[in-house]
């Protein structure tokens, strides 16, 4: 008995799951890659309440969320109004010519909300006036991004899908480890310090492991991903 005991606890953690007095108390096994749900410092995981690190792309498969902006940053950019200013420092900007190509991806930050379509879908901006055309055109880097604003959860921060796709004649599919490449970019912009319409910023990074499974298990594109997600807390400087 002990040493069935030894080898369970080798291969999985449990979580104890709060229940009311005279419940029955229920306990998840978790794999031993992934963290145990909790509350963090500026924003909250979403699989407290069910929810999950992976969009919903198709019935099957997801993209990962592979960015958090933390409610610790800049108060400006976790409005709607203010995030767009943000994003243009670093690289990105709205769709070209206001027009949206593909669907529309959703997903459930366990803030009470469920499965809620993108906020926003940004594209690099390569020069001024016609830079997100061109990325249509000859692809670049990604993102979209959800709002943590839920009853249940109403952090307001920031999570974004982040990575880099094909032109338009390969139907803009990701880029081999586009994930990590897409990510990776967006990080490397934000924590260099950035500037537009008079105002600057700078962002610190924690890299966190244990929220995504590595590999590409649903993962859209069977692209495999690193399973690190970056944490920026942008400041305004």
């Amino acid at each position: 008995m002990l040493l069935a005991v030894s080898l369970l606890a080798l291969v999985s953690v449990t979580l104890a799951v709060p229940v009311a007095p005279g419940e029955d108390q229920q306990v998840t096994m978790l794999p031993t890659s992934l963290a145990a749900p909790k509350v963090e410092v500026g924003w909250t995981d979403p699989r407290i309440l069910g929810g999950q690190f992976i969009d919903f792309t198709t019935p099957r498969y997801g993209e990962p969320l592979n960015v958090i902006i933390s409610n610790l940053s800049d108060p400006f950019i976790l409005t709607e109004e203010g995030f767009p200013q943000y994003y243009k420092s670093i690289g990105f900007s709205e769709e070209c010519l206001g027009l949206h190509y593909g669907h529309v991806h959703k997903a459930d930050l366990g803030d009470g909300d469920g499965r809620k379509s993108e906020h926003i879908l940004a594209r690099q901006h390569y020069f001024p006036r016609w830079g997100t055309c061109w990325e249509s055109l000859v692809g670049g880097n990604h993102f979209r991004a959800w709002k943590q604003n839920g009853t249940d959860a109403n952090t307001s921060a920031w999570f974004l899908g982040v990575s880099k796709e094909k032109d338009s004649t390969k139907n803009h599919m990701i880029v081999p480890n586009g994930y990590n490449i897409g990510r990776d970019l967006l990080v490397e912009s934000a924590i260099a310090g950035s500037r537009w319409n008079g105002m600057s910023w700078i962002a610190d990074l924690e890299w966190r492991e244990g929220l995504l499974e590595p590999g590409y298990k649903g993962i859209n594109h069977a692209i495999a991903q690193d399973g690190r997600v970056a944490i920026l807390t942008v400041h305004r400087v």
